[in-house]
């Protein structure tokens, strides 16, 4: 293999790559990025085998060939290059690195020990703008969890229906649920890895473009501009969500998002781990009270807000509460209860799209 490509575009598209590479894997092949050099274009191949990534981009090619360089190694090497032409050549399994007054030679792979991706035939697809899959994976994935025990809350759902997809994350003390109208007729549901829709949020610009998402039995494709991902699905059942999201309230306020944030952030201040990290709410006479307390002292706040319906005494965990609330991007949101029992329901006023639940923690009326 004989190439000559430009650094800043090689260093761009193997940090892309490098994303397909687990840091447990225990076979050292998969250290490695497969180097393909074909009519042009330069394909760089990663994988860990539950998500691959192929990213390609132009050179020239003296030579065609394959090898497989380790992946951290040819990324460090690449970016601390100068920003001009690199010249790579491949005689044996040696591989020559030149650029202006560098040189490199280090020790690759065989190309043919690289594992096959799977061949996929894809049954449904659709396409969704850059902007708003990168908004809905950043508005939901935060609520899945890591755990193997339950690896369907470990994915985010995609369900299309009615002409809307749904992106739906719960990890069993809060949800979140962001959908997009679309014109679609399909009926899918899939639960996608959080880890790759993560990495996929760092690959995608905030152009207007579209990303093709396809799906094959067992497997979803995420097609960019000059990229594919490939990730297994998740397996198991993911609870319904619609059951959780109850339409009857006895008390709705509507408060400015930003000063709750605030207030809650500094309320957190003094909420404990151990005490799971516990913020009391109360709410009545047009305002909501919030204080926390610990050993080393307490903290009150006071806001003015709209009510309707019933006074309320509730308490959350300060963080699941927060996470939700700082996601939102409108000024207003509006914040719905059924009791000190149930969840509570929060939703931008301008944004009927998005809702993000959060559960109470249980607490005695006498410890408000």
């Amino acid at each position: 293999m004989k190439i000559k490509i430009d650094q800043r575009n090689l260093s761009k598209h193997i940090n892309i790559a490098q994303k397909g590479i687990s840091a447990r894997t225990t076979l050292q092949i998969l250290d490695g990025i497969l180097v393909e050099a074909r009519k042009d274009r330069l394909k760089l191949t990663a994988t860990d085998l539950e998500v691959s990534i192929e990213t390609y981009l132009d050179c020239e090619v003296e030579i065609e060939g394959s090898i497989v360089i380790n992946s951290r190694l040819f990324g460090d090497i690449v970016k601390k290059l100068p920003n001009s032409d690199i010249y790579i050549e491949v005689v044996d399994n040696n591989v020559n690195i030149k650029c202006e007054n560098s040189e490199f030679n280090i020790v690759g792979g065989l190309a043919n020990e690289y594992p096959a991706l799977p061949i996929l035939l894809e049954q449904d697809s659709f396409e969704i703008q850059n902007d708003l899959f990168k908004n809905a994976i950043r508005q939901t994935v935060f609520a899945t969890i890591q755990d193997e025990t339950r690896p369907a809350l470990s994915g985010v759902l995609f369900e299309i229906e009615n002409n809307k997809i749904s992106f739906v994350a719960l990890d069993g003390y809060r949800l979140a649920l962001r959908q997009i109208p679309m014109d679609s007729k399909e009926h899918v549901k899939i639960i996608v890895p959080a880890r790759i829709l993560i990495e996929i949020n760092k690959i995608l610009d905030e152009s207007d473009d579209n990303l093709k998402i396809a799906m094959a039995p067992g497997h979803v494709m995420f097609s960019l501009e000059d990229t594919v991902i490939y990730s297994r699905l998740l397996e198991g059942q993911f609870l319904n969500y619609k059951e959780i999201i109850r339409k009857d309230h006895k008390t709705t306020l509507t408060v400015n998002k930003r000063e709750l944030q605030y207030s809650l952030e500094r309320a957190s201040l003094l909420a404990k781990e151990e005490k799971a990290n516990l913020v009391k709410l109360t709410i009545k006479d047009g305002e909501m009270a919030i204080n926390s307390n610990s050993e080393i002292g307490d903290v009150n706040e006071t806001i003015q807000t709209e009510i309707v319906g019933e006074d309320l005494n509730i308490a959350f965990n300060s963080r699941y509460i927060l996470d939700g609330i700082k996601i939102i991007d409108s000024e207003e949101i509006e914040l719905k209860f059924m009791g000190s029992l149930n969840p509570c329901i929060i939703n931008p006023v301008d944004d009927e799209n998005y809702t993000y639940l959060v559960l109470p923690v249980r607490l005695a009326q006498d410890d408000f």
